[in-house]
């Protein structure tokens, strides 16, 4: 007796929500490797590995946490401008809690001494992450309070704390950009452990927001409410609360993508520190396939979707472009990911896997 094997057909691939960006960084990764080839060359040291493409890794690290937040965000119909703030909000919260001599806080003589030590902070680390990821939480929460709550667009209400989050970071930290040297914390974002620690962190939370969205029913409320909130409210699902829970999880995913990005350069830089991460991010869960109006999501879409944006960023780089060129040249190869997720584009190539199918 023979056992049939599954057809997969050429219409099946192209319909899964991984296709468009699996090729979208196709075509990134060969054009580095027909004229950047040494783009894919990995070298072990001290049984770490290194290379362009890891860097392409480590340096996404951080939109790919912002893009895990998002994701749920805009499943539901929302958009959260404001996680580049959060981002210098968490940097300038922890880097006070390790350094508050900066803000004029008065220390004994005998710690005055240790304040510059890599191995001296005044906060344990654990309270520092702790209470770091708290504040960032809150600040989703209060976006997700005047959107679920108060009924202002989240354009609007995300865009008040994105303006004003910096001067918020800025008054954190009394205006001063303060020096993080405390060797544990700067390991956050530039230790290694056969890959930047950085990438374990954001398979953390990618595990996380799975178990989360896929194993239990928030999920399926936040692709519900995405696609039709008045039929979601009459099913018995809390627009509210679901709301709430996806603002606050994008806040928590912002503050963690801070204390990476501050440990990684050693500093609370509150007019730097996540700007204009807010639109890669954007960007990154809509290359992953989730529409703006909200509905299905795939969270692993949207890491693709980061790591496409930050290929596109490295290989520019590798290029020789000058920094001020960056943003322009950017924007035009964007645009031309984009159109591979156009509707004609999208309807050609399945056209074309139905005839190859059939």
């Amino acid at each position: 007796m023979k056992i049939a094997k599954p057809k997969i057909s050429i219409r099946k691939i192209t319909e899964s929500r991984l296709f468009f960006p699996l090729v979208a960084l196709a075509i990134i990764l060969l054009f580095d490797l027909i004229f950047v080839p040494r783009v894919f060359r990995l070298e072990t040291r001290d049984g770490n590995l290194y290379g362009t493409l890891i860097d392409i890794l480590r340096n996404g690290s951080t939109v790919c946490l912002l893009a895990l937040g998002m994701t749920l965000v805009i499943a539901t119909g929302g958009v959260d401008l404001s996680v580049g703030a959060v981002m210098a909000i968490a940097a300038s919260v922890a880097a006070v809690m390790m350094n508050p001599v900066i803000i004029g806080l008065e220390l004994p003589p005998d710690l005055m001494k240790f304040i510059n030590d890599p191995q001296f902070t005044y906060s344990p680390l654990w309270e520092v992450i702790v209470v770091t990821l708290l504040v960032a939480t809150l600040f989703g929460l209060w976006n997700g309070f005047l959107v679920a709550y108060m009924k202002i667009q989240p354009m609007v209400a995300t865009l008040i704390l994105m303006i004003a989050g910096r001067g918020i970071a800025q008054l954190i930290t009394n205006g001063v950009r303060i020096q993080i040297f405390y060797e544990p914390y700067a390991f956050i974002g530039q230790g290694w452990i056969i890959v930047p620690f950085s990438l374990y962190i954001v398979a953390f939370m990618f595990v996380v927001a799975w178990l989360i969205t896929r194993k239990t029913a928030i999920g399926m409320f936040i692709e519900s409410i995405g696609i039709n909130s008045r039929s979601s409210f009459f099913s018995g699902i809390s627009e509210q609360r679901i709301k709430l829970l996806a603002y606050a999880f994008c806040g928590l995913c912002a503050g963690i993508a801070g204390l990476v990005a501050s440990s990684n350069i050693k500093t609370s830089d509150a007019h730097n520190i996540g700007l204009g991460l807010e639109l890669d991010a954007i960007l990154a869960v809509v290359i992953g396939g989730t529409l703006m109006s909200g509905g299905r999501f795939s969270l692993f879409a949207s890491l693709i979707g980061a790591l496409v944006i930050q290929a596109i960023t490295t290989s520019i780089y590798t290029f020789g472009v000058p920094a001020f060129a960056l943003q322009a040249i950017k924007s035009v190869v964007v645009i031309f990911v984009i159109l591979l997720y156009s509707d004609q584009v999208r309807s050609f190539v399945r056209r074309l896997g139905a005839q190859k199918g059939a």
